[in-house]
């Protein structure tokens, strides 16, 4: 079988694109996502997306982790699909697509830009020592001294796999504060098991988790990630976020096929 692809990143948060409308792509092969996620004997991608057709939407999005397994939202992923559904002309400048999550808008602009509405949050649950919230994805938020040198895979892997938050996990966020809007991050994401240049729930979440804990009054925030910059905007309705928006570069890397 011969399965052709599109690859996209969304600052350096890369993924594997098929346009699977016609229902070829072998969705429960587990081993076949995971091998063309692989970056020496595949692809080589954070994650692998398939674009499917939405009764409701214009799209739907199915997304798996570079393991191979299906994984919760992907914020950076949504703006790439959103990209790459311009591309195969399904849409012109707005979106609206289905994610594990829900239902999901998006609008991109010429300069290759992508605002994608993220899901609500409802609940922030600050501790002394670090902020949980669930942007699509759960995010486990923690401020440190040490961003440029610490060794985030380690340091991640160890929150992710601790007793608090079991079998299931959680993605692990480092975050520096540069200025009283913007902040610098490093994330460890569950799936990939590694660092990798930018999440963009992440970046959602530490926006939110620094608004929430009074680090920053700004409703637009700059998120600097290892692999560019995001900015996360929002509206705090009560104990409620709402009208949360993901606005970052979505960019086209290359066409290509590949044999399985």
């Amino acid at each position: 079988m011969e399965i052709h692809f599109s690859k996209y990143e969304g600052t350096g948060n890369d993924f594997v694109m098929i346009d699977n409308r016609s229902l070829f792509f072998p969705k429960d092969n587990h081993d076949l996502v995971k091998h063309l996620c692989d970056r020496r004997f595949g692809i080589g991608a954070d994650g692998l997306i398939l674009l499917e057709n939405d009764p409701q939407a214009d799209f739907k999005m199915v997304y798996y982790n570079s393991d191979g397994n299906l994984s919760s939202m992907c914020g950076n992923g949504g703006r790439c699909l959103t990209a790459f559904a311009h591309q195969l002309g399904i849409i012109q400048d707005e979106a609206a697509f289905d994610a594990v999550d829900g239902m999901h808008h998006a609008s991109l602009n010429a300069q290759g830009i992508v605002s994608l509405q993220m899901t609500s949050v409802d609940s922030v649950n600050i501790q002394p020592d670090y902020i949980f919230l669930n942007t699509g994805s759960p995010h486990h938020v923690l401020m440190v001294d040490d961003l440029p040198t610490m060794d985030v895979k380690a340091r991640g892997s160890e929150i992710r796999y601790s007793d608090l938050y079991g079998k299931a996990g959680s993605n692990v966020n480092f975050v520096a504060q540069i200025d009283a809007q913007t902040f610098r991050i490093r994330t460890y994401e569950r799936g990939v098991e590694d660092e990798t240049l930018s999440c963009g729930t992440g970046a959602t979440a530490v926006a939110i988790a620094m608004h929430a804990s009074g680090k920053t009054q700004a409703q637009k925030i700059t998120i600097l990630v290892e692999g560019g910059k995001l900015e996360v905007s929002f509206e705090k309705h009560n104990q409620s976020y709402q009208n949360v928006h993901l606005i970052g570069p979505a960019t086209f890397v290359f066409n290509g096929a590949i044999s399985w």
